[in-house]
């Protein structure tokens, strides 16, 4: 590149070199976003690969493992009856049940990889929401430290808890990836409610609302009121009314076109919100630590009484008071959501330039001594390995495995047990529970319950040999696997013993054809002698 100079009266050209001869192009430096958030993503994927499957894993990883076996019509997740109008049936779950076919790789094994992903995808959809909130290039970093932190100092574990130490169970579920597509619809919204544009961006902002509805219903419950919440906050809403409708009606046709279920017929649903009372408990020691971003809130909102944030917080706030008051406790499931508009609230607050006035000096103390109680009392196990721990932080539960039980088994055999790990984990194998443990849309109630009874009937000391055949027949029950403390019924066979816990896996004959071919039964002579 050439510069031209005046020198002596004549104009003369000089050659310049080095960085300016890149022809004005910049050298790219990447944000404090892109590298604290690359280093989050590598250290949190680690912290998640370490913890064994736990919790709702093993459920998650039966749908892969029924889709991986009937893509258009699979089976309930967790027992041989029929699947059709399951929720678990999500585009989510049909991909993963496509990757599976395509890769060969087990359910669990997709389950698995799905966390640095969904992880990706929270990443992104966070640093491009703050970004519609504000240009301060540090807000990201402090909004995700805060999400992560700011919690409270009773253990708050649950599907769309977004702490630390509960993201290493969920960070492969779907709710995750729905609260990482909420996040871009926020920025979308937001992007709209600054620059309106035709309707064809508002029906995109639809079909996305729409895929979070069928992912994961009740997260979309909190992500359709972030894009209200935008919508409501535009300087001239009205004139955008029927585009914000067009929004609203795509979402609508979306989720009315997915195959597999009615996710309209999930409103009013009862038969979970027994599970999620618990919700409830405890909350002012689950969620303390977030209300150091109420000043910075009610700051926001006497700057705008329309200030997105503030009505997101508000509108959140009616939904989990409806859950309590109606006893819909499943609508408490959004309560890590609504301390979304407190952490990031204070994260742009505190990413403000300094020089600082004393207030802000003052939240800025205050959050960091919240932010080191919330993760030395209880999410620092979640990153910290115990061989490097100087402490003893409470660490992610490790549950028991069960390959030396399924590694008896072929797929699709029928196993009884009411134990609460095996339960929640050998389907995710492939096996099915005589019941299952968790409700759902594609199984009566009444039906899951009168099974629950069975199982329960049979496992009953007073039970006799005539009633435990009649229910192993009508079952087609193939194993047994019981407690050390379960009497092993004199027709059981026992062949394997588990080597942490010490339950029996006992073999009975009332599976099917298929189940007790010749392989299975060569394997099982093989254990018998242990």
């Amino acid at each position: 590149m050439s510069m031209a100079t005046r020198g002596a009266g004549l104009l003369t050209r000089r050659r310049v070199h080095g960085a300016t001869a890149l022809h004005g192009r910049r050298r790219w430096r990447p944000s404090p976003y892109v590298v604290f958030g690359g280093l989050f993503w590598i250290i949190m994927s680690l912290a998640f690969w370490r913890v064994p499957m736990c919790c709702d894993f093993g459920q998650h990883a039966a749908v892969v493992e029924r889709l991986k076996d009937n893509l258009l019509h699979p089976r309930h997740p967790m027992a041989d009856l029929p699947g059709a109008g399951s929720p678990y049936y999500s585009p989510y779950a049909v991909a993963q049940g496509v990757f599976a076919r395509a890769s060969g790789l087990a359910g669990w094994e997709v389950v698995k990889l799905a966390g640095p992903l969904n992880l990706l995808v929270l990443l992104t959809g966070l640093g491009r929401f703050v970004k519609v909130l504000t240009p301060r290039q540090w807000a990201p970093v402090l909004a995700l430290f805060a999400m992560v932190v700011l919690w409270g100092t009773r253990m708050a574990w649950w599907s769309g808890y977004l702490g630390l130490m509960s993201m290493t169970g969920n960070l492969a579920y779907p709710s995750t990836f729905a609260i990482g597509l909420a996040f871009w619809a926020w920025a979308w919204a937001g992007s709209l409610a600054k620059s309106p544009r035709g309707a064809g961006a508002y029906a995109g902002l639809g079909a996305l609302c729409g895929v979070i509805l069928l992912v994961h219903p009740i997260s979309s419950v909190a992500a359709v009121i972030g894009v209200v919440a935008f919508a409501a906050s535009a300087k001239h809403p009205l004139p955008a009314l029927w585009k914000w409708a067009v929004t609203a009606v795509t979402a609508a046709v979306i989720a009315a076109s997915w195959p597999y279920y009615s996710v309209f017929s999930l409103v009013g649903d009862e038969s979970v919100d027994w599970i999620h009372r618990q919700l409830y408990t405890e909350m002012p020691q689950r969620f303390w630590l977030a209300l150091i971003g109420l000043p910075a809130l009610a700051l926001r909102f006497r700057r705008d009484r329309r200030d997105p944030l503030v009505l997101m917080f508000a509108l959140d706030c009616a939904v989990v008071a409806y859950g309590w008051l109606s006893g819909h406790y499943t609508y408490g499931r959004i309560l890590g959501l609504t301390l979304v508009p407190l952490q990031f609230a204070l994260a742009i607050e505190l990413a403000a330039p300094r020089p600082w006035r004393r207030w802000r000096m003052a939240l800025g103390g205050v959050a960091a001594t919240g932010a080191a109680i919330g993760f030395f009392t209880l999410q620092a196990g979640a990153v910290v390995p115990r061989a490097l721990d100087p402490v003893g932080f409470d660490q992610p539960p490790r549950w028991p495995g069960y390959g030396w039980a399924v590694s008896q088994m072929r797929k699709g055999d029928v196993v009884l047990t009411n134990g609460y790990y095996p339960t929640r984990s050998v389907p995710a194998y492939g096996a099915n529970l005589v019941a299952p443990a968790w409700p759902d849309a594609s199984l009566a109630e009444d039906t899951r319950n009168r099974r629950l009874q069975e199982v329960r009937d049979y496992l009953s000391p007073d039970a006799t040999r005539a009633e435990r055949t009649r229910i192993v027949r009508r079952h087609h029950v193939r194993w047994l696997l019981l407690s050390p403390d379960q009497k092993v019924p004199k027709e059981a066979v026992v062949v394997a013993w588990g080597p942490r816990t010490g339950e029996v896996l006992a073999r009975v004959s009332g599976g099917s054809a298929k189940a007790s071919g010749g392989n299975t039964n060569r394997r099982e002579t093989g254990n018998t002698n242990q």
